[in-house]
């Protein structure tokens, strides 16, 4: 009896706090258990930690290199410039939506891969860096669109040149923030891919 009511004590709190949504009629927990759609997770759990590693690679040059280090002391320059924000709210735990987030995954790493540009502008002796992390970010990406054609969900194939404005800065100083600053909401973009990410391999 109170291993029945542990078991309905879980469930009801699943039903509660994670209403995933089906993939075309596939629920997830279904899909939890298909190894192909496992083994999808866990390397690109790997990748994506390859990637966030690469980044904080790159973060601790622009601090040695440009002594850009402590966000809090630039924000009232971050004032100054325009960024393109990189939504992932489906990809939050409340309102998942495995095809939306996905979308979202894909969309931010072309946006990222080309602000990427900006870094390689900053930092040339670091080039080899940046075309090794743009390769990686273009991967998972290929990876997360093969897995949404393998379950069936609606893709976007995204040309292979970005076509993308790039940042533009007023001051070679706005500049160096700029790029600081692509940096940390880069980390923050792939820490929340990263979670999602986990939080499927773990239904």
């Amino acid at each position: 009896m109170c291993f029945l009511t542990r078991g309905l004590v879980l469930l009801l709190g699943v039903l509660l706090w994670a209403p995933w949504r089906a993939l075309h009629g596939a629920p997830l927990t279904e899909l939890s258990g298909d190894q192909d759609f496992q083994l999808f997770l866990q390397r690109n759990l790997e990748f994506t930690r390859k990637i966030h590693g690469d980044v904080a690679a790159l973060q601790r040059v622009v601090c040695d290199t440009l002594q850009l280090c402590k966000e809090d002391e630039l924000l009232l320059v971050r004032q100054d410039l325009d960024f393109t924000q990189v939504p992932l709210e489906q990809c939050h735990k409340r309102t998942f939506q495995a095809e939306t987030c996905f979308s979202q995954i894909r969309a931010g790493l072309r946006v990222y891969h080309g602000s990427l540009a900006t870094i390689q502008a900053l930092l040339p002796g670091h080039a080899g860096l940046v075309e090794t992390l743009q390769l990686d970010m273009a991967n998972l990406s290929s990876n997360i669109q093969q897995q949404m054609e393998d379950l069936g969900l609606a893709t976007v194939t995204y040309p292979s040149e970005n076509q993308d404005p790039l940042p533009t800065f007023s001051t070679h100083f706005h500049h160096q923030v700029g790029g600081f600053f692509i940096l940390a909401n880069f980390q923050r973009f792939l820490e929340t891919a990263y979670r999602a990410l986990r939080h499927l391999a773990s239904l």
